[in-house]
């Protein structure tokens, strides 16, 4: 019993720790697996709640310095609005200036909320039990005990991720994935950025 209990209490850490998933995954046919110098994080979140952007941003870097990467986040290096007022030569040689010479990006397409009934349970007794006298029959009716429905609203993230070589600005890495109701911004970036390091060093994208 003690053992049926550890491996289901494990399946629900499992779960509740793997709310994202890879959708489609693609790299450029001449992709090599490269060790770059400096790699860049940049959040392209249009959210009110900053931390969003930090969450998922500061964890995709960590995973890179794990594996063994110089890697920044866009938010620390350069502010929130660094590159608004930016052409697109001035943000390639501001980059270059910064020794960045491939750029991850982590947008988020979508954001779904989407609520559903969880209906109530209804507890009773045995036929048996009140069907012979009419008073056992009314009072056991009278009693059930009820749990009320609810609604829950769950929330759906489509992301998706790029990785760009700045010495010709190509595009060598796509990823897509869905995040279904995370507990908070926190556990998403964690989550996220293990899930796409991972896939990078399996695409041979990232030298492990």
């Amino acid at each position: 019993m003690k053992n049926i209990k550890w491996i289901l209490v494990s399946l629900l850490a499992f779960a509740a720790c793997t709310s994202s998933q890879i959708t489609t995954s693609w790299k450029a046919q001449d992709a090599l697996p490269q060790k770059y110098n400096k790699i860049m994080v940049l959040g392209l979140i249009r959210e009110n709640d900053r931390s969003l952007q930090e969450n998922m941003e500061n964890h995709l870097v960590g995973d890179l310095q794990a594996l063994g990467y110089t890697a920044v986040s866009s938010l620390k290096e350069y502010g929130p609005k660094a590159f608004d007022n930016l052409d697109e030569a001035a943000a390639i040689h501001k980059l270059k200036n910064s020794s960045v010479d491939a750029v991850i990006t982590i947008v988020l397409l979508d954001k779904q909320k989407e609520s559903k009934y969880v209906p109530g349970n209804v507890y009773y007794s045995p036929y048996s039990y009140y069907s012979n006298r009419f008073w056992g029959y009314r009072t056991t009716l009278y009693q059930r005990i009820y749990e009320p429905g609810y609604y829950v609203t769950d929330t759906k993230y489509f992301w998706e991720s790029n990785l760009y070589e700045m010495a010709n600005q190509k595009l060598v890495y796509s990823v897509q994935t869905e995040s279904f109701d995370p507990a908070n911004s926190e556990s998403l970036g964690h989550e996220y950025g293990q899930l796409i390091v991972k896939d990078m060093v399996k695409q041979n994208i990232l030298k492990q």
